[in-house]
């Protein structure tokens, strides 16, 4: 993956290769190590997350919606997405690289 002032990324004159993994991903692990912490949040989706160490966790978001019909609506989505997610989920965990424990 390249970003350049060609390919939009804004005040970049140049071409540097891995720079989103770069910046979004092994600077954020670098950073937590030097620190200490314990986790390291790389937000949501995104399978190509598995091969740089990231597993896969449930994010959450709470919103109002005033409109009874489209809050219904939503919730009836919400319900189904939330199955979909967790079998995803499991069946990413599956191709995760770590080793797997007994």
């Amino acid at each position: 993956m390249r970003f350049s002032s060609q390919t939009g990324a804004p005040g970049c004159g140049a071409d540097f290769r891995f720079l989103h993994f770069e910046t979004c991903y092994y600077q954020a692990i670098d950073f937590a190590i030097a620190r200490g912490l314990a986790k390291v949040e790389a937000g949501a989706q995104g399978a190509h997350k598995l091969l740089r160490g990231y597993m896969p966790t449930p994010t959450y978001s709470a919103h109002h919606i005033a409109h009874p019909g489209l809050r219904r609506a939503v919730s009836d989505y919400l319900a189904r997405e939330r199955q979909a997610v967790a079998e995803h989920i499991e069946e990413l965990n599956e191709h995760g690289p770590f080793r797997k424990t007994e």
